[in-house]
């Protein structure tokens, strides 16, 4: 199951739970206030094992003929 952020919009506290991916987090409270409905936050992923390089696109390239 991924894992989503949510932040309160009462308290601001962003927390983390693991939802399947069509749960719609609803039914969500925020665990500091209680408060109903947070807000679901934008993430990124990051695999910093996938390559060298932090560059875009710098993981994709193939060796030139000549290494």
């Amino acid at each position: 199951m991924p894992i989503y952020e949510y932040s309160c919009c009462k308290c601001a506290e962003q927390f983390e739970v693991r939802q399947a991916m069509g749960e719609d987090g609803s039914s969500l409270r925020c665990p500091t206030c209680g408060a109903a409905k947070p807000t679901k936050l934008i993430s990124t992923f990051c695999n910093p094992g996938a390559c060298n390089s932090l560059s875009i696109g710098d993981c994709c390239t193939t060796p030139s003929p000549d290494t």
